[in-house]
């Protein structure tokens, strides 16, 4: 038996609650394809500026993005791509 780790489990719980909103979800899996700006997921998303750029301060806060600025305006990567296969193993098994 593994002994209990509850730093290592907090920053674990961290990162289930982030993806643990249908936009935030989505959010990630675009994010598969390309960097995206907040500009373009409020086009795609419909929600306003303050909104999306709060889920994606979530993320951030994660450790699932992260930033690139490019001139003035802030780019969100992937950070843990390996995310993608969690996500993919929960959706054979829907």
């Amino acid at each position: 038996m593994e002994s209990f780790d509850k730093h290592t489990l907090d920053k674990q719980v961290l990162i289930f609650k982030a993806l643990a909103h249908p936009t935030r979800l989505w959010i990630i899996r675009q994010l598969r394809e390309k960097d995206y700006c907040v500009h373009e997921f409020v086009q795609m998303v419909g929600d306003d500026f303050s909104t999306v750029s709060k889920h994606l301060h979530v993320l951030k806060e994660a450790h699932l993005v992260s930033i690139a600025k490019k001139g003035t305006t802030v780019y969100y990567r992937l950070t843990h791509p390996c995310i993608l296969s969690v996500l993919g193993c929960i959706e054979d098994e829907l």
